[in-house]
């Protein structure tokens, strides 16, 4: 006899939304290769060549240097191993490109997928404060790429105030990150003690989902005061990251260009990505919007289609990652879909609420 139990899968609900999303970015790479034209996107992937090997290298830094942040992070006694943080960290960035959930996939995973190693709440709270360091180089980051744009670029009007707007926007959301993080402002546990309160929260919320979020949000707030040297550390690790990127960029348009571009010119594309990436992380391998960012950028600075091509041999670098990551969790005997549940499940037995049933067949 079949016996099942039907219990609704949030990331069920959303793979819908996958789909759409998914398809959307599909039409849209499919329009702006049309655009460029096939047969020019094919020649600059030929003049490529071997040369993506190279670009493969350069890439491999920035997993590096991340995983390197995550380890710093971690405080107390608890450690983790350079090679357990490193597999932990590509599976989890292969769950945010294959899925529209993005960080709430990615990096819920990372924290599940080293919890033999490290208490989960602890891995979580070294995710919490890398992430911060993450946000706070990213927004600085493309701060610097916009003012690298309106300095060293002749634009046109729509352009220009397109970029100052931007350049604002970005300021304010830096100056309000300063103010929450001055006022030690614990807007997490306090939204929970609100939802407590309610008829809803008293149901689902439990006294140890608050502790460990409040847990999570006193690390964060105490890192620097007790790590300063290591922030410091932190931050060089995040700065390579973004310059690693910033190179990839200039070795691929070498490539696939007649001449080298302008270094400023891959500095102001890689700062495009990063908005495209922080923006568009619930469209799975930004499929489409990663190719006409980088169109967008190089038809204003360089006069050429070449952004198309560039987004193409980028997505074939992070297909080669993520095809990485999905073999990390093969060779642990786990499907995609496996490795979403075990997540739920650690993350639910640690909040101290009941794991979801999963579907079972007895015969």
């Amino acid at each position: 006899m079949n016996q099942s139990t039907n219990t609704p899968d949030p990331s069920k609900r959303l793979k819908p939304i996958g789909i759409v999303f998914a398809l959307f970015g599909l039409l849209l790479f499919v329009y702006f290769l049309w655009k460029a034209g096939p047969g020019e996107v094919a020649s600059g992937i030929r003049k490529l060549g071997a040369g993506f090997l190279l670009v493969l290298a350069i890439s491999s830094i920035r997993y590096v240097v991340r995983t390197l942040g995550w380890v710093l992070c971690f405080t107390g006694k608890e450690r983790l191993r350079f090679r357990d943080a490193f597999r932990a960290y590509v599976v989890g960035d292969a769950m945010g490109n294959l899925t529209p959930l993005g960080l709430v996939a990615s990096e819920p995973t990372k924290a599940a997928l080293v919890r033999d190693r490290v208490p989960l709440v602890t891995a979580i709270s070294a995710l919490a404060v890398q992430n911060l360091f993450y946000s706070l180089s990213v927004a600085l980051f493309i701060l610097s790429g916009i003012v690298t744009l309106l300095l060293n670029f002749t634009l046109p009007r729509g352009l220009r105030l397109m970029s100052l707007i931007s350049l604002g926007v970005v300021c304010a959301i830096i100056l309000f990150g300063l103010i929450v993080y001055r006022m030690r402002w614990r807007f997490i546990t306090a939204a929970f003690t609100r939802l407590r309160k309610s008829r809803l929260g008293k149901r689902f919320l439990k006294e140890k989902q608050q502790a460990s979020t409040t847990a999570v949000e006193d690390t964060i707030y105490s890192f620097y005061s007790r790590n300063k040297a290591r922030c410091a550390l932190i931050l060089l690790l995040e700065v390579c990251f973004h310059l690693a990127g910033v190179l990839e960029v200039y070795v691929t348009l070498s490539f696939i260009r007649d001449s080298p571009p302008p270094f400023l010119a891959a500095y102001v594309l890689e700062s495009v990505n990063r908005i495209i990436n922080v923006v568009f992380k619930f469209v799975p391998l930004r499929a489409g919007v990663d190719e006409a960012g980088s169109n967008w950028v190089t038809q204003n600075l360089l006069r050429d289609a070449s952004g198309i091509t560039l987004g193409v041999v980028r997505k074939a670098r992070v297909i080669c990652w993520t095809a990485l990551g999905v073999a990390f969790l093969i060779r642990r005997g786990l499907s995609t879909q496996a490795v979403v549940e075990e997540t739920q499940d650690a993350l639910a037995e640690e909040m101290g609420a009941p794991a979801a049933p999963r579907v079972s067949e007895q015969g």
